[in-house]
């Protein structure tokens, strides 16, 4: 079991960070923590453990030292319209043809 010190610290971030995130994303609630397997079985959390009124503990791919909010909203939506935005405009621009058989990097 890890020391009680290491879990009370641990808490106190989780909920900020569930609190940060439920203030700065209105829309949407968090429902868990994702922590890497390592630091799960670290700390002495099982999967599915209620570690905060409504927020549970997940196992997920993050890399050790490092937690997430799990939510159940969608952040990358502005991400990948953004992205859309950019391949749009990068297929609309015209690129000249350069003859075959001719390099733009020869001298006449």
């Amino acid at each position: 079991m890890a020391d009680t010190g290491k879990i009370a610290k641990n808490l106190e971030r989780f909920a900020q960070a569930v609190a940060a995130h439920d203030r700065e994303n209105p829309t949407h609630t968090a429902h868990g923590i994702g922590l890497a397997h390592f630091d799960m079985e670290r700390l002495g959390f099982d999967e599915g453990e209620e570690i905060l009124p409504g927020i549970t503990i997940h196992a997920d791919s993050g890399v050790t030292g490092n937690f997430r909010v799990l939510c159940d909203g969608e952040h990358d939506e502005e991400l990948s319209e953004a992205e859309e935005q950019a391949v749009e405009a990068i297929s609309s621009i015209s690129v000249p043809a350069i003859a075959p058989g001719h390099s733009p990097f020869e001298a006449r």
